[in-house]
């Protein structure tokens, strides 16, 4: 491949990334907004957003449990799905919790963080962390 050529595929690359992570952010911004409709605290919001990390124990046992242990809490299908409950069930601790959930992935995602591989705690679907990635 030439040099203009790979330039050109880079730039693209990088302009991609950037609309991604306005993706990213519209959506926390959207969970910040969900927040502010429900009867808690401003700090609530803050306190809880690390929470979803705790799923990271399941590392603990080996790296398999602890990917599936860390998506089932970063996947935003989750997040949505725990709303929706909540939501219907009139069930402002539901919502809360969903709206955690979707929040502290799309955060995730704008650091680079991703959904993780079962081979290493390093491994996402975004790419590999820390090795340069900038999505």
């Amino acid at each position: 491949m030439n040099k203009n050529k790979t330039h050109f595929l880079n730039q693209n690359h990088n302009r991609m990334n950037i609309l991604l992570k306005f993706e990213e952010l519209g959506q926390f911004l959207l969970s910040i907004f969900l927040f502010s409709l429900l009867p808690y605290t401003w700090w609530i919001f803050p306190a809880c957003l690390l929470l979803p990390d705790l799923s990271m124990v399941g590392y603990a046992f080996n790296p398999r449990m602890g990917a599936w242990i860390y998506n089932l809490f970063h996947h935003k299908l989750m997040g949505i799905a725990v709303y929706g409950i909540g939501f219907f069930l009139t069930n402002p601790l539901l919502m809360l919790i969903g709206i955690i959930l979707f929040g502290h992935s799309a955060l995730d995602r704008i650091f680079g963080y991703g959904l993780k591989y079962p081979d290493n705690f390093k491994h996402t679907h975004l790419g590999w962390i820390g090795q340069g990635n900038t999505r």
